[in-house]
């Protein structure tokens, strides 16, 4: 017989404490956007996390703010900073990307002393497109790694993609049949999509908003990935740069790889890159527990 437990649920389909199961309550909270909630043994500590977790919710409804961004996270959370770039030079009035423009992402996910980092380009992709594609890349990444049940945090400075999510812009596509308010077609639907399905699969994901290439780290180290990997891009050839950094082992994936994977010079070359780019950020004053040669 499945264990009951009390859940608070301060964002979901329904809101309260309920003395149910796990599968029950899941009903309730799976695939709803941004749903907060938790499972407690005692009734009295879940009337006490929901009084502060409602809070918190109505708080993140309104917009992630920069401040909450530097704020220190349990070891046990996932964080991930994701960023999105094109290099459009029709971006004047009246002018749009063109074919021939650069555009990249970059995702970096740091857990319990490990470093993940991964990002790749193309050609003629809006900056949007690579928001949103940096951060499926990057729960695909965790799914495959760590699965989906620990708290994640994405970081990220844009508000197009968060604002989405904690908005319930996305929920509404979806009502929609993934069209805009008034019929509208909706920009980079396949991903929307993509992204909505992974959001369902994880159990808790918050959302903090940072200042753009500013002070914070993880967000600076994302913008001049993907700026690397622009640079590295060629007519005739991508280069995405991945790389991975550990303290320690990696967990042992869950998924399969991806399909396509680098050769072992272009592995190489990744690794080099990224290398470079820490080595950058650390002589910039960022990733202080970076060690020079690392």
């Amino acid at each position: 017989m499945a264990t009951k437990k009390y859940y608070a649920i301060a964002k979901g389909r329904q809101t309260g404490v309920f003395n149910t199961t796990w599968a029950e309550a899941k009903q309730l909270v799976e695939g709803f956007p941004g749903a907060r909630y938790k499972g407690f043994t005692d009734k009295a500590a879940a009337q006490a996390w929901l009084k502060g977790g409602a809070t918190a919710a109505k708080a993140a409804q309104k917009k992630p703010t920069a401040a909450a961004a530097n704020t220190p996270l349990p070891a046990n959370v996932l964080q991930v900073y994701t960023d999105g770039g094109s290099r459009n030079t029709g971006n004047v009035q009246g002018g749009h990307v063109k074919s021939g423009d650069k555009a990249a992402w970059a995702y970096l996910i740091e857990y319990q002393g490990q470093q993940v980092s991964d990002s790749a380009g193309e050609f003629g992709a809006t900056n949007n497109k690579m928001e949103i594609t940096a951060l499926v890349e990057a729960l695909r990444k965790i799914k495959a790694t760590w699965g989906t049940d620990l708290p994640v945090v994405v970081i990220a400075d844009s508000r197009y993609v968060l604002n989405a999510i904690t908005k319930n812009w996305l929920a509404g596509w979806q009502r929609r049949g993934w069209q805009r308010s008034g019929g509208q077609p909706l920009a980079n639907k396949e991903l929307w999509q993509q992204l909505a399905q992974l959001l369902r699969e994880f159990r808790q994901i918050d959302y903090r908003w940072t200042k753009g290439h500013a002070t914070n780290a993880g967000n600076v180290f994302v913008d001049a990935a993907l700026n690397r990997t622009m640079d590295q891009l060629t007519p005739t050839q991508l280069h995405p740069v991945a790389a991975t950094m550990t303290a320690k082992p990696a967990p042992k994936a869950t998924a399969a790889p991806k399909t396509v994977q680098p050769d072992a010079a272009h592995q190489r070359a990744s690794a080099e890159s990224m290398k470079a780019i820490r080595e950058q950020l650390h002589q910039m004053g960022y990733l202080q527990n970076h060690k020079s040669g690392e």
